[in-house]
């Protein structure tokens, strides 16, 4: 998803901010299936770059 043969997208996370990020999600042992942990950071940075609302986020990262 976020790996186009080694390229980021412009609002979301470099590998290396995700390296340092992932280690800081608490990881939830019950419950509701997760998306994808980086899919939703990278929704979130997508949103507070680009200032768009929440329901005009693209698909690609996840309900």
């Amino acid at each position: 998803m976020v790996d186009h043969g080694g390229l980021v997208r412009r609002h979301e996370l470099t590998h290396r901010g995700w390296e340092l990020l992932a280690p800081l999600i608490p990881r939830a042992a019950t419950g509701r299936p997760r998306v994808e942990d980086r899919r939703v950071s990278n929704g979130m940075v997508h949103r507070s770059r680009t200032g768009i609302s929440w329901c005009d986020l693209p698909e690609r990262y996840g309900p």
